[in-house]
């Protein structure tokens, strides 16, 4: 794993193909590969079967919050509910988590369609956004993205994060243009947020795909849940081990510990 933050900006066209110097950038992840080295069939048959790949944006596709702490900006969220005198809306553990969403999901569960609820997502919109010049591409994603698509596979994010941070992100990396405007993420409704299947749901139905030509792209259980629900295959990622065994542990069948695994099998197969 790559461990200094390798900067948002694209510089110039990433190969198709794999290069030295992305193949010393997943050294480190190597070892991780036996996640699916018993598995390669079923990874092969998920990627034949993909004419559309639905990506979860924070984790497959990049560490949003790797140089813009997600424990700093729920910090913050919850002070702002404080100091409006909401100290009671928030349960002592929702208080005390890192992860923005559980504030979010929370206040929308108890407020939902509220003016409340508008501006704390505003604000963590506004956070994220800020987070994309700081966020740390996931190895091999931007290489597996662009050569996924040239072979003819159509992606889309399917993401609880701003939409508008997604779509910087993927600017600011040239991705935008494999993407297009296929970015399916967060509304104020947050009773759609994952593991709810809106937005593969959406997403499905602007790119009129059968949930069985799909592919989600996932690191948490909510994706493999709203995957599951929307009846479309599913591919785990995994970072680290604790990312597996919750995977692993929600019912996922396949999981690749790089996504080096998974450019490896696309290459294969469109040269079959």
């Amino acid at each position: 794993m790559v461990r200094h933050p390798l900067g948002n900006h694209h510089h110039g066209p990433d190969t198709f193909l794999v290069t030295s110097e992305t193949k010393q950038t997943g050294a480190a992840t190597a070892e991780k590969r036996n996640v699916t080295d018993n598995e390669p069939d079923a990874l092969r048959d998920l990627v034949e079967g993909a004419r559309v790949v639905l990506w979860d944006f924070d984790g497959p596709i990049c560490r949003l919050f790797a140089g813009h702490s997600a424990d700093r900006v729920a910090n913050d969220l919850t002070s702002w509910l404080e100091s409006r005198g909401l100290h009671g809306l928030l349960t002592d553990s929702e208080r005390e988590s890192p992860d923005p969403h559980v504030l979010l999901r929370a206040v929308g569960h108890r407020h939902p369609g509220s003016d409340l609820v508008a501006e704390l997502e505003e604000r963590l919109s506004q956070e994220e956004l800020r987070a994309t010049a700081s966020a740390m591409p996931t190895p091999y994603a931007d290489p597996l993205i662009r050569t996924w698509t040239a072979v003819g596979s159509r992606p889309a994010v399917t993401t609880n994060n701003s939409p508008r941070a997604v779509s910087e992100y993927l600017a600011s990396r040239g991705l935008g243009a494999c993407f297009a405007t296929r970015v399916y993420g967060r509304t104020q409704e947050l009773n759609h947020l994952k593991p709810d299947p809106h937005c593969v749901n959406r997403a499905l139905e602007a790119m009129t795909a059968a949930p069985a030509t799909a592919l989600m792209i996932g690191d948490a259980p909510t994706d493999l849940y709203a995957a599951r629900a929307a009846g479309v295959p599913f591919l785990g990622y995994a970072r680290n081990e604790r990312k597996e065994r919750l995977l692993r542990d929600a019912g996922a069948t396949t999981v690749v510990g790089s996504l080096a695994t998974v450019l490896d099998v696309v290459r294969t197969v469109a040269q079959a």
